[in-house]
């Protein structure tokens, strides 16, 4: 079928936060996208609260930062407390990064601030539209959706499902979820509090009665989230957790000086730890939780997402435009799932090891915890792990070498990097490597862009704002041929 045929590039199946985002990314880089949602109108509960450095840079490469910085609460700390005693008190400040912070903002504002950025392209959620079925057809995915009992069909070059934990499009793609259910329930609660804790400060609760975590969304208002025993009744249908039930286990749990003055919102929940086996088959997609779910101990689970629509789009892109071909496509899982997975192992590592029944091992915990978390090195690796900046590709076939984070002012506000790859060579290279460089970028002007930087090291940043080559500039031009090579086995296009 030609391309004529196609209705529409990109099919977004969900319109959480995650599908928002890979909506404005679809619009940023103009292509033609359509986002449905079976729900009448954005999520008014408040969910996901936070947001991680990395997620802060991918933002402002996107160019949505702003309004989520105007709208944050800014943590800069994290403690670990358990019955009055504070075992750890470590600062949250990457100076890798200019987002030395977690910006706490509610999911619904999440959810209304990449409404508005959509709108401001021109875009719109189509809402009351379900999903009903897609067959991959090769070269295009056929797709019945139903939107108040009219039957659409149209054609989409890629569907990609950001649908939630139940998702119609993993189903439909028959791809297991392996995994387990927790024991125990979970419970989410919005209170207006006093203002006895830091509002810069969130709070790691061990307790042998469950784990609580509390996060500030502001001075008096905070996010709790705590394991609750499952009595073998369950969860009586339609029942929330009242402000009595939050103030019993603030009571038992948090520090003391905390109170629980009002309750905004509130929720029960069983939680798994899963992931898919594959992201995607053919020409359709998962991303976000209808790929992984787990514990919310960390706050992982929407900033994975994010990052999961953000490795997938620039690749979908190359594509669309007939730069790159299938094999691209498949390494969004290769690179994927290895992250997925590690999330969830920090998840279900924190969850158990913070709501220990174990008398021995709550001792040997509350002794480790405060001799480790004065090392320099354990510092690092906790905000690396927890911010995100430390997710890396290595090991993926269109990358060599480590595959760590690249960003800079230049790839920031929106324009600084959209669909190209980003070829920078140090500004007083000699001529022959800037002859070298110039041919690559000139012959591959679609998809590199050479920049001169003051910079040690020849580098190769893909779209996403990941290192996928670097050599040291006295590698010379062999360090240009080794990036034009990468290129290659990547695209569809070759140097003339």
């Amino acid at each position: 079928m030609s391309n004529a045929a196609i209705d529409t590039d990109v099919l977004i199946v969900g319109a959480g936060p995650v599908g928002l985002f890979l909506a404005n990314e679809c619009a940023r880089r103009g292509l033609r996208w359509r986002l449905v949602e079976t729900r009448s109108s954005q999520s008014e509960h408040s969910k996901a609260p936070a947001i991680f450095p990395r997620t802060l840079e991918i933002f402002d490469m996107a160019g949505v930062a702003a309004p989520f910085l105007a709208a944050a609460n800014r943590v800069t700390s994290a403690a670990i407390v358990t019955h009055g005693r504070t075992l750890a008190n470590m600062s949250f400040k990457p100076e890798e990064s200019p987002y030395q912070f977690v910006a706490m903002v509610p999911q619904d504002v999440t959810e209304k601030l990449l409404a508005e950025e959509l709108r401001l392209k021109n875009g719109a959620v189509e809402y009351d539209t379900t999903f009903v079925s897609a067959v991959d057809q090769g070269d295009f995915v056929s797709v019945t959706l139903d939107r108040k009992g009219e039957r659409i069909e149209l054609n989409a070059a890629f569907v990609v499902g950001c649908d939630g934990a139940h998702s119609a499009v993993r189903h439909l793609l028959n791809i297991p979820f392996d995994g387990a259910q927790y024991n125990d329930s979970f419970i989410l609660a919005d209170i207006d509090t006093n203002e006895s804790l830091p509002a810069d400060q969130l709070q790691l609760c061990p307790n042998e009665l469950g784990p609580v975590a509390i996060f500030p969304m502001s001075a008096t208002r905070r996010r709790i989230v705590a394991t609750i025993q499952d009595s073998g009744d369950g969860i009586p249908t339609g029942t929330a957790p009242s402000l009595e039930l939050v103030r019993k286990i603030l009571a038992e749990r948090a520090p003391a000086s905390l109170e629980a003055r009002a309750l905004r919102w509130s929720s029960y929940f069983r939680i798994h730890h899963r992931h898919a086996a594959e992201l995607g088959v053919g020409r359709m997609f998962i991303a976000g939780d209808a790929a992984h779910i787990h514990s919310p101990f960390g706050g992982q689970g929407m900033n994975t997402g994010l990052h999961d629509a953000w490795n997938l789009v620039w690749k979908l892109d190359l594509v669309v435009r007939g730069h790159a071909d299938q094999r691209l496509l498949q390494t969004y899982t290769e690179e994927r799932l290895p992250v997925i997975k590690q999330v969830i192992e920090t998840t279900h590592f924190l969850t158990k090891a913070m709501g220990t029944p174990n008398r021995l091992a709550q001792v040997l915990r509350n002794a480790v915890i405060p001799m480790v978390s004065r090392l320099a090195p354990f510092q690092h690796a906790f905000v690396q792990r927890l911010s995100e900046l430390g997710v890396a590709y290595r090991g993926s076939p269109i990358v060599e070498g480590a595959g760590e984070r690249y960003f800079d002012d230049s790839l920031r506000g929106g324009a600084g990097i959209r669909s190209r790859f980003l070829l920078m060579l140090h500004e007083d290279a000699d001529l022959c490597s800037k002859e070298a460089a110039r041919q690559i970028s000139e012959s591959l002007g679609d998809i590199v862009e050479l920049r001169l930087h003051n910079t040690h090291h020849t580098t190769l940043v893909r779209p996403d704002g990941y290192v996928a080559f670097s050599a040291p500039n006295s590698n010379g031009t062999a360090a240009l041929e080794s990036a034009r090579s990468l290129l290659e086995r990547q695209t569809t296009l070759s140097p003339q």
